[in-house]
C-alpha cells in the first residue's frame, strides 16, 4: 500500500514536469526568434527582387538643335565689344560757365547744330572793341591817304618852280620829302588796318568758342555737364567740366575683338566672318575683317581685330557685347538659314529609313526623319521634330518605340 503510494507520487512529479509552461515570460522568448527569421526573410526576398526582376534599359540623350552652317566653317572664334569709328567728347576750347544746353541723350544731331553755349559777354565785348579798332584804323588810313594828295600835288607845283628858278632847291627838296613821309605813313597804317582786322577776327572766332556744334552727324549718347557747370579745356578743377556732351557715329559702329597671338595666323584683313550679339539672341550677321590693329596687348597677349558689319542693323548699339567667328569661306547663297540637326550618332536604319528615337517623359518614340548634309558631328534632319526635343544616342537593337528606359547621368 505504501510502495503503491510512493510510484504515484513519483508519476505524478514526472507528469508535472512534462507539462507546458504557460507564463508570459516563456511565450515571449519563443515569438522573438520566428518574427526576426521572418523579417530576414522579407528583406532577402526583396532584395533579390530588385536584383533579378527586368528594369528599363539605360540609355544616352542628345539634343535636336537649329544649326548655322557657318559654324562648320568658323576657323576661329573672338569676343569683343561694338565701337564707335566716329565718337567725340565735344569739349570747351575756352574757360566759361556752361549757360544753355540744348539735346539729350539719344538725340540725332547734325552736322553743325548748336548743342550748347557759354558765357561770353566779355569776348564779345572784345569782338566789338576789335571791330571799333578796325574803324578808325580804316579812318587814320583814309586821312594819311588825303594828305598823301595834298602833298604830291604841292610837290609837282614845286618842281615845275624849281626848274623856271622861282624858288630854290631847297623847298623842292622838303615838298619831296614831306611826300615819302606820307607814302610810308599810309603804308604803316595799312598794315595797322590789317592787323585790326586778324584782331577783329580773332575776337569772332574766339566768341564762337562759347558755341559748341556737333562736328558731324551723330547720336548724343552722354551728357557730361549741366547749366551753371564751369567748362575749361583740361577739366583741372575739381568742380569743372572738360565735355559737355559725348557723340557717337553709329553708321561707323564695328565689333572690335581680341585676338590671341597664337591664333592671329589665322586671321586676315578682308576675312569673311558672322557676328552674333548677346542683345540679339539667335541671329548672326555678315561682316567682314575691316583691319588687325598693328599694335600687342602685353598684358592680356592679344591683338586688336576691327570687324565691320556688311549690313549694319539699326538695333546695334555701342558697346553691345559681340562675338565674331572667323570663317574659312564667305557663306553660300542659302547657307543663312539654320537647319534642324540632330547628333550623327542619333540616327538608326530600320526598314529601310532612317529614324531617331525621341526620348519623353520616361519612353522612347521612334519617328522616321529624313537625313541631310553633315555639319562635323551633326546631321541636318527633316520630320517630326523640333529643336530642343532629347533622342537616344547609339541606340541598342532592341530599343523600339514605346519602350520605357533610364536616362544615363553623365
Amino acid at each position: 500500500m505504501a510502495s503503491s503510494t510512493v510510484t504515484a507520487v513519483s508519476t505524478s512529479k514526472d507528469l508535472a514536469s512534462l507539462r507546458i509552461q504557460r507564463d508570459g515570460r516563456g511565450l515571449r522568448r519563443r515569438r522573438r526568434i520566428p518574427w526576426g527569421l521572418l523579417f530576414l526573410l522579407v528583406c532577402l526576398g526583396a532584395g533579390a527582387a530588385w536584383w533579378f526582376w527586368p528594369r528599363p534599359p539605360l540609355v544616352r540623350l542628345g539634343t535636336v538643335a537649329l544649326t548655322h552652317p557657318s559654324q562648320t566653317l568658323a576657323a576661329l572664334t573672338a569676343s569683343g565689344y561694338m565701337v564707335a569709328d566716329r565718337k567725340s567728347s565735344v569739349a570747351a576750347k575756352i574757360t566759361s560757365q556752361l549757360v544753355w544746353l540744348g539735346v539729350e541723350e539719344g538725340q540725332l544731331v547734325r552736322q553743325g547744330d548748336i548743342l550748347a553755349r557759354l558765357e561770353a559777354e566779355d569776348l564779345a565785348a572784345a569782338h566789338a572793341a576789335a571791330l571799333a579798332e578796325v574803324v578808325a584804323a580804316e579812318a587814320r588810313l583814309k586821312q594819311l591817304e588825303a594828305e598823301l594828295l595834298d602833298t604830291e600835288r604841292q610837290e609837282r607845283r614845286l618842281q615845275a618852280l624849281v626848274r623856271t628858278g622861282a624858288i630854290a632847291q631847297s623847298e623842292y627838296d622838303a615838298a619831296e620829302t614831306r611826300r615819302d613821309v606820307a607814302r610810308a605813313a599810309i603804308f604803316q597804317v595799312s598794315k595797322q588796318v590789317l592787323a585790326a582786322k586778324a584782331a577783329a577776327e580773332r575776337a569772332r572766332v574766339d566768341q564762337g568758342y562759347a558755341t559748341l556744334r556737333a562736328p558731324f552727324d551723330a547720336v548724343v549718347l552722354t551728357k557730361n555737364a549741366d547749366v551753371g557747370d564751369i567748362l575749361t579745356p583740361l577739366g583741372a578743377a575739381a568742380s569743372a567740366r572738360a565735355s559737355v556732351v559725348t557723340l557717337a557715329d553709329l553708321t561707323s559702329l564695328q565689333a572690335e575683338v581680341d585676338v590671341s597671338e597664337s591664333q592671329i595666323g589665322k586671321v586676315a584683313a578682308g576675312m569673311p566672318c558672322e557676328i552674333e550679339l548677346d542683345a540679339l539672341p539667335g541671329e548672326r550677321f555678315p561682316g567682314v575683317v575691316h583691319m588687325i590693329v598693328p599694335t600687342a596687348d602685353r598684358t592680356k597677349a592679344t591683338i586688336l581685330v576691327k570687324v565691320r558689319f556688311n549690313h549694319l542693323d539699326p538695333r546695334v548699339l555701342p558697346d553691345m557685347s559681340v562675338r565674331v567667328s572667323f570663317l574659312s569661306r564667305a557663306l553660300a547663297p542659302g547657307e543663312e538659314t539654320p537647319r534642324l540637326t540632330a547628333p550623327a550618332e542619333a540616327l538608326v536604319w530600320r526598314q529601310e529609313r532612317a529614324h531617331v528615337l525621341r526620348y519623353a517623359n520616361g519612353t522612347l518614340e521612334q519617328v522616321a526623319v529624313q537625313p541631310g548634309e553633315a555639319f562635323g558631328g551633326l546631321t541636318a534632319i527633316a520630320g517630326e521634330l523640333a529643336a530642343g526635343q532629347k533622342v537616344v544616342l547609339s541606340p541598342a537593337e532592341e530599343l523600339a518605340g514605346g519602350m520605357p528606359v533610364r536616362v544615363q547621368e553623365d
